[in-house]
């Protein structure tokens, strides 16, 4: 983790335009993290496919097109190089084939069951089943079994085009080649039976499989275990008349097997007793054995699918994971803050409620610029209505659109400016400290303007001596637009409400650079103003809780802030926030296993901090990706009706947040889009975030642009439009 931030000089024109050239490298990472991360459970769905019931999806047709030597043959159809000849098992052997596995559960036990009993069998395999257990498919190869393809995911195929049975037969023989190694010559279509049951619709389909090197193995001996009618039942189907030999249809896959199993079991001692013998198809015909080795790409090719696919359960299995626990802290935050923020509102807005001796002497504002020259103005004007005695200091961090020239224009009492070379905001505001002449000290943005209340509202908790910081309340005042009415969303609802409840847990992370202030007797003795992170108003909050103090929530302390009106002025506002914050918890970190008030926020305030601002929003995009996963695969209904549980659980913390708050509900109409967009976006710029801090990168302040339009209500202050900008001071 990068402990140092670079400090924004003056002259950044050259390695602005350096950023600027590389962010689509900064961005290609997360980018494709997630593009993989959707890929695995595309593949995922796409191996999981559901398979069919064993029926035939349309009705039989003709069979006037079918060789009668075909429909009164043996279930050994070989179509291979134009032949069209039909085989039978000799008298006395029973070739037992098992189909639509291989199935972790009971695949194992029919071949626990063959072994026992010293009988071989085949195993028509799906490419689903094949890909996800390739394992069973290897013991059933070196057991002495013999595989067949059963079509990847399981079609009738005599209504499918000729490129998709390609498609079919291909996909699962990669799947038999990555498992064991092998290519198979068998195949048993879906929804086959006898041979006299060869229409004008599945005659073809074996003809053109026969040409692609595949002899089609149908059965004339059903156990029909599938419908489970009891093993004794299971025993007479599956038993051929007269001594004859057979093939025998069973299955290992589908459902609840275990009457295969027990049939199994008694069903080979007995047909041994009466001289018949369990081959696997080629040893019962005399032929050379349907499998052959794979070798070079073929075999790669076929492994790569199974890393791929084990891969993908693998990392599906993890975000199954991650969305229990995401689903936990959701659930676990909303029901937090309904009741703490509850608690807190009636708390401080019950009859009488005071914090202490009114605070009425003067107090010291301070307000760090740079390139503030939109902004300034409003913001000084609205310092100078307040309803409480003020000092105001502006420190120019080396401005070169005359910031510092407006302010000292304006001719105001008891407003100072104070220029310095550029340095970082801490630095500005550890100058402003040092100029203060009064112990308290607000502390502000030079975009952000206050109401007449704001400052006389945020200092009175003051009262209460232990009280050492106090947060206010940032309103975003441009939410006229899309971008503006999410991020008022989120600044009512995730921010506001959070401080309610981090206020009642008395571990409040953050006091907001827009709008809070400080008894400069706490800041003092913990250095001031820290620029070891990039969430400066961060990890003082933190040092505070650690020597001690109380932070609080003043509710009524309103101020109004120009959020990013771009989808790149947000990013790289967001981003410098989550890593910032990241980096203020790994500085903290210590304080775990510290004594006294720094142990008690180290093992209360971190861990609610580290879930809820780090944790909790990098895993909620799992219910987005698993909303699309449920719509594409299934079950859809249970998944759309999950989200919109979900949804609305939000929406009642948010109607929630906004009554507290006394704000109109009209807003609310784009919390779904909000969901479905914005929390992306966040995700995204967390991600990267990570990614940084991992790599132990190293992030500039951001440099955001302004309009100057934002005011307070009640008109205040003047408004004053004027041209988008690219000057911004370096901080936000």
């Amino acid at each position: 983790m990068a402990s140092r931030t670079r400090r924004h000089g003056a002259a950044t024109g050259a390695r602005d335009g350096s950023r600027r050239r590389r962010l689509p490298l900064r961005l290609l990472l997360p980018v494709l993290v997630l593009v993989a991360l959707m890929a695995m459970l595309m593949l995922r769905g796409y191996v999981h496919s559901e398979i069919l019931a064993d029926h035939r999806v349309q009705p039989p047709a003709a069979t006037d097109q079918v060789p009668q030597k075909i429909l009164e043959g043996g279930p050994v159809i070989d179509a291979r190089s134009g032949r069209t000849e039909s085989l039978s098992v000799p008298d006395h052997r029973l070739v037992l084939t098992f189909d639509d596995g291989p199935d972790p559960t009971w695949t194992p036990r029919v071949l626990d069951v063959l072994k026992k009993h010293d009988a071989h069998a085949v195993f028509f395999v799906t490419g689903t089943m094949a890909s996800r257990y390739p394992d069973l498919v290897k013991r059933m190869v070196d057991e002495g079994h013999e595989v067949g393809l059963h079509t990847f995911n399981h079609p009738d195929l005599s209504f499918q085009s000729k490129k998709r049975i390609d498609w079919e037969l291909s996909q699962n023989q990669l799947a038999i080649t990555g498992a064991a190694g092998i290519r198979t010559s068998l195949f048993r279509p879906p929804y086959s039976s006898f041979a006299d049951a060869m229409d004008n619709k599945s005659w073809p389909v074996t003809e053109y499989i026969g040409s692609r090197g595949y002899i089609t193995v149908v059965n004339n001996t059903d156990s029909e275990d599938w419908k489970k009618p009891g093993v004794d039942e299971i025993i007479r189907r599956a038993t051929p008349e007269g001594g004859k030999g057979a093939i025998v249809l069973m299955h290992d896959s589908g459902g609840d097997r275990h009457q295969t199993v027990q049939a199994l079991d008694r069903f080979l001692p007995d047909l041994k007793s009466k001289g018949y013998e369990f081959d696997n198809l080629t040893e019962a015909l005399d032929a050379p054995s349907a499998h052959s080795p794979v070798t070079g790409a073929e075999l790669w090719k076929g492994k790569a699918w199974i890393f791929l696919v084990q891969a993908s359960e693998k990392i599906t299995d993890g975000l199954v994971v991650g969305l229990a626990v995401i689903g936990t802290l959701v659930i676990g935050r909303f029901v937090l803050m309904l009741l703490l923020s509850g608690i807190h509102a009636r708390r401080v807005r019950r009859r009488g409620f005071r914090w202490g001796p009114p605070v009425t002497e003067p107090v010291t504002v301070l307000v760090p610029a740079y390139n503030e020259a939109k902004c300034i103005e409003n913001t000084v004007r609205s310092l100078m209505a307040s309803d409480h005695p003020v000092e105001v200091i502006v420190i120019d961090d080396g401005s070169s659109d005359g910031t510092a020239r407006i302010v000292e224009a304006m001719g105001l009492p008891n407003v100072r400016v104070i220029r310095q070379l550029n340095a970082g905001k801490p630095a500005a505001l550890n100058r402003g400290l040092a100029n203060a002449r009064y112990d308290i000290v607000v502390m502000m943005d030079g975009d952000t303007v206050f109401e007449p209340s704001t400052v006389r509202e945020l200092v009175q908790p003051f009262g209460d001596p232990k009280v050492g910081a106090v947060a206010g309340n940032a309103k975003v005042g441009n939410k006229d637009s899309l971008i503006g009415a999410w991020q008022h969303i989120e600044y009512v609802m995730g921010f506001n409400l959070d401080r309610r409840m981090y206020d009642v847990l008395r571990c409040m992370p953050t006091i907001p650079g827009a709008v809070g202030a400080f008894r400069r007797s706490a800041l003092e003795p913990i250095g001031g103003m820290s620029d070891d992170t990039l969430a400066e108003d961060t990890d003082v909050t933190m040092a505070l809780h650690r020597a001690g103090w109380r932070v609080v929530y003043a509710e009524n302390a309103r101020a109004w802030t120009e959020a990013p009106e771009s989808v790149q002025q947000l990013w790289s506002q967001r981003y410098r926030w989550s890593y910032g914050t990241m980096q203020a918890i790994w500085k903290h970190r210590r304080a775990v296993i510290e004594r006294g008030p720094s142990g008690r926020f180290g093992r209360v305030g971190l861990p609610f901090v580290s879930l809820f601002m780090v944790v909790a929003p990098l895993l909620a995009p799992l219910i987005d990706v698993f909303l699309l996963y449920g719509i594409v695969f299934g079950p859809t209904e249970k998944t759309i009706v999950a989200w919109l549980g979900v949804l609305a659980i939000q929406a009642v913390c948010a109607a929630y947040a906004f009554r507290l708050d006394r704000e109109r509900m009209t807003h609310l109409i784009s919390l779904p889009l909000q969901q479905i967009l914005y929390r992306q976006l966040m995700y995204v710029v967390l991600l990267q975030s990570w990614i940084t801090a991992l790599t132990g990168g190293r992030l500039r302040w951001q440099k955001l642009r302004r309009t100057g339009v934002v005011e307070a209500p009640g008109g205040a202050v003047p408004r004053q439009r004027s041209q988008s900008s690219d000057d911004r001071r370096p901080v936000a």
